[in-house]
C-alpha cells in the first residue's frame, strides 16, 4: 500500500520539476512597449547572456541561429560579469508597438568601462553605439551619468538588441526601458537628491573648517577630510564627478574610487584616534590603528603600481571600518560619553557597508531607496560624528569649567583660613592687650614702689630682648648648618637608602625635584622650539602652547621609560655616583630589592654618563650626582 502511495507522488514531483526546467530553459521572453506604464526593468529570463572568455566574437557571429541558441537567460535579477577576464553578450527582445510616448533603454551602472550596443533598425541592420566609463563623456548620446539609448519610432514588430560588455570591475548590467519623460522626471528628482546630499556635505565641511581654524583641534580637520573623501567616493560611485569634474579624463575612472577609498579609511581611523583620545584611553588600539593606517596605504599604492583592478576588493574596507567601530565601543564602555555618537553613527555606516557586502556577492537585491543605502547611511553617520564633536566639545569645556571651580573653591578655602587665622589673631591681641592692661593697673598702683624695680626691669627687658634676637638669628644659623651638615652627611657614600628617603621620600618629592632640574632655565618645545608651556594631563608634566606637544616630566631623562620606582632609581644614581661607579650590580641588587640584570642595564647606563661628564660634576658639591639625570639631548 505505501509503494503504491509513494510512487505516484514521486513520478508528480518528478514532472513538476521537469516542468519548471523547461520554463527556465525556454525561449527568451519579449518585452512590450506599454503607454500605460512609465518603466519596465529588465530580470531573469528578459536578458540572456554569453559568456566570450577570449573576447574575440563578433557581432555577425553572435547574432547567428546557432550562436543564439547559446544564450542562456539570466538566473539573478542583477546580471553580473562574474569573470571580469571575460566580455559577456547580452540580448533582450523589445515588442515595438503603436505608442504616443518616446522611449530610451538605460543602464544604471556607471561604472561599465566599454558598452558596444547594436541597435536594430528595422530594416535587418543594425547602428553601433559605444560608451562607457572609458570612452569621453561628451561622445554620449545623452549628457546624462547613466548611459541611455533612444528607441527610435520602426514599425511594429519584436526587436532583438545586443550589448557587448567589458569592465575590469564588476558591473551591474541593471537595463531599464523608461519613457523620456519620466527619465527627465526621475533625473530631475535624483539630481537634486544628489545637491542635498553633497550640499550636506559641503555644509559640514565648511564648518568644522572653521571651527579648526577657530580652535585648532586636529579631531575638525579630520572630520572635514573625512567627509570631502566620503563626497569624493561618491562622486566616482554616481558617476557625476565625470560628468562634471574630469569629463575629458576617463581613465581617471580607473583609479578615482581606488583613491577615495583609501583616504575615506584613512582619515575616518585618524579621526578615531583624535576624538576619542585614544593613545590616552586605549594604547593597544591606538597602536593597532597606526598598523591599520599604514597597510591600507601600502595596500593602495601596490594596487596602483602593481595591477589596478585589485582595487575592485572593496571588502577590505571592512577592516578599518571594524576597528573604528570597536575602537568606539571600547572606548565608551570604559566611560567616555562622546564616544556614544560616534558608536551610533558608525552603527548606521555599519549597517549600510553590510548591506553593499551582500548585494556585491548577490545574497541581496537592491533596489530604490536601498539602492542608495550606502549614500544615507553616510549622511547620518555624518550627523551623529558631528554630535559627537559637539560632545567632545562640551565635556572638553565641562573638565576645564570643573578645574575652573576647582581652583575657585581652593582660592576659597585659602581666603576662609586666613579669616580664620585673622580672627584668632585678633582674639589673641584682645587677651593679650586685657591682661597688659591689668598688669598696667597693678604697676601704676605700685609705680612708687617700683619705680626703680621698673628702670632696672626695663634695662633687662631691653637686653633679654636683644639676647633673643641674637638667639633667634643663631638658632636659624644653627638650623640651616644642621640641614647642610644632614644633606651633606646623606650625600655621603656611607648612607643607606632610609636616610636617603628623608630628602626624597615619595615619587612626589622625585618628580617636583626633576621638574625643577629640567626646567630651571626655563621650558623649550623639542618639536617646535616653543617656550610657552601650560601644565599637562600628567603629573608636573609641560604642554606646549603653540603646537600642544605634552612633554612628561621623564621624559629626555634617564628615567624615561623605567620600570622601577624612581626613588630607588634615585638611590642607585647616588650610588653609583658615590661610589665612582665602583659599585658591582650584584650589590646595587642586594641593597635596592631588585633583580641583578636591571640594576646592570641601568648601572651600566648611569655609568657610561658619569664617565662622560667627569668634568661638569667634578667641582660640584654634594649633589654632582643630579647632573647625571638628564639626557644629553635635554642638555
Amino acid at each position: 500500500m505505501f509503494k503504491k502511495v509513494v510512487k505516484p507522488l514521486f513520478a508528480d514531483l518528478f514532472l513538476i520539476v521537469c516542468l519548471l526546467t523547461s520554463l527556465k530553459t525556454s525561449a527568451q521572453q519579449k518585452v512590450a512597449i506599454d503607454d500605460r506604464v512609465n518603466q519596465h526593468i529588465f530580470a531573469y529570463s528578459e536578458i540572456a547572456y554569453l559568456e566570450d572568455p577570449n573576447g574575440t566574437l563578433q557581432f555577425n557571429q553572435v547574432a547567428t541561429p546557432q550562436m543564439s541558441s547559446k544564450f542562456e537567460p539570466s538566473w539573478s535579477s542583477t546580471p553580473q560579469n562574474y569573470n571580469r577576464s571575460s566580455a559577456y553578450w547580452y540580448k533582450i527582445s523589445v515588442e515595438h508597438t503603436t505608442t504616443r510616448k518616446s522611449w530610451i533603454l538605460e543602464f544604471f551602472d556607471q561604472t561599465i568601462d566599454d558598452i558596444t550596443a547594436y541597435v536594430p533598425l528595422g530594416n535587418g541592420t543594425y547602428k553601433i553605439e559605444k560608451f562607457g566609463a572609458l570612452h569621453k563623456f561628451a561622445e554620449r548620446q545623452t549628457k546624462h551619468k547613466n548611459f541611455e539609448i533612444d528607441l527610435d519610432t520602426r514599425p511594429a514588430g519584436t526587436y532583438t538588441y545586443y550589448f557587448r560588455i567589458k569592465s575590469h570591475q564588476t558591473a551591474d548590467v541593471i537595463i531599464v526601458l523608461r519613457s523620456v519623460k519620466w527619465f527627465i522626471e526621475y533625473a530631475l528628482s535624483e539630481y537634486l537628491l544628489f545637491g542635498v546630499f553633497y550640499g550636506m556635505i559641503l555644509v559640514f565641511a565648511f564648518y568644522n573648517l572653521l571651527m579648526f581654524v577657530a580652535i585648532r583641534q586636529k579631531q575638525h580637520l579630520y572630520y572635514v577630510l573625512y567627509n570631502l573623501s566620503v563626497g569624493f567616493y561618491e562622486l566616482c560611485n554616481d558617476g557625476i564627478g565625470y560628468q562634471y569634474l574630469w569629463p575629458d579624463s576617463p581613465v581617471w575612472n580607473e583609479y578615482a574610487y581606488g583613491f577615495a577609498l583609501c583616504c575615506v579609511s584613512v582619515f575616518a581611523l585618524m579621526f578615531t584616534n583624535n576624538l576619542l583620545i585614544v593613545k590616552k584611553n586605549a594604547p593597544a588600539l591606538y597602536k593597532l590603528i597606526n598598523v591599520t593606517i599604514a597597510a591600507r596605504m601600502g595596500f593602495f599604492f601596490v594596487c596602483l603600481l602593481l595591477n589596478k583592478q585589485w582595487f575592485n576588493y572593496k571588502f577590505i574596507e571592512a577592516g578599518p571600518l571594524c576597528i573604528a567601530f570597536y575602537t568606539g565601543v571600547y572606548i565608551l564602555i570604559k566611560g567616555y560619553k562622546p564616544a556614544r555618537f560616534f558608536v551610533l553613527g558608525y552603527s548606521f555606516l555599519f549597517t549600510g557597508f553590510i548591506l553593499k557586502i551582500l548585494a556585491y556577492l548577490g545574497w541581496l537585491t537592491l533596489s530604490g531607496v536601498g539602492y542608495y543605502s550606502l549614500s544615507i547611511c553616510f549622511i547620518l553617520e555624518m550627523v551623529f560624528l558631528a554630535f559627537a564633536i559637539g560632545d567632545n566639545v562640551r565635556v572638553l569645556k565641562k573638565e576645564k569649567e570643573n578645574a575652573q571651580r576647582e581652583m575657585i573653591d581652593q582660592l576659597m578655602e585659602k581666603q576662609e583660613l586666613e579669616e580664620s587665622i585673622n580672627i584668632k589673631l585678633e582674639e589673641q591681641v584682645r587677651q593679650r592687650t586685657g591682661e597688659v592692661l591689668e598688669n598696667a593697673v597693678i604697676i601704676e598702683m605700685q609705680n612708687e614702689k617700683l619705680n626703680k624695680v621698673n628702670e632696672v626691669l626695663q634695662q633687662q627687658a631691653a637686653d633679654i630682648l636683644r639676647m633673643n634676637l641674637l638667639l633667634e638669628k643663631d638658632n636659624q644659623e644653627l638650623q640651616s648648618g644642621f640641614e647642610k651638615v644632614t644633606r651633606d652627611r646623606i650625600m655621603s657614600a656611607g648612607v643607606d637608602f632610609e636616610e636617603f628617603s628623608t630628602i626624597y621620600p615619595d615619587a612626589d618629592s622625585c618628580y617636583r625635584f626633576l621638574a625643577d632640574l629640567k626646567w630651571s632655565n626655563g621650558y623649550k618645545c623639542h618639536k617646535c622650539g616653543n617656550t610657552h608651556a601650560i601644565q599637562g594631563h600628567a603629573l608636573y608634566s609641560r604642554r606646549c602652547g603653540k603646537c600642544s606637544y605634552e612633554e612628561s616630566v621623564t621624559a629626555y631623562t634617564i628615567f624615561h621609560n623605567t620600570r622601577i620606582p624612581i626613588t630607588k632609581g634615585f638611590y642607585m644614581i647616588f650610588l653609583v655616583y658615590s661610589s665612582n661607579g665602583k659599585i658591582s650590580s650584584h650589590k646595587l641588587s642586594e641593597i635596592l630589592s631588585i633583580r641583578q640584570s636591571t640594576c646592570w642595564a641601568y648601572s651600566n647606563r648611569i655609568k657610561k654618563l658619569l664617565s662622560g661628564r667627569k668634568k661638569g660634576i667634578k667641582n660640584d658639591l654634594g649633589e654632582g650626582w643630579s647632573k647625571l639625570v638628564l639626557d644629553s639631548h635635554e642638555e
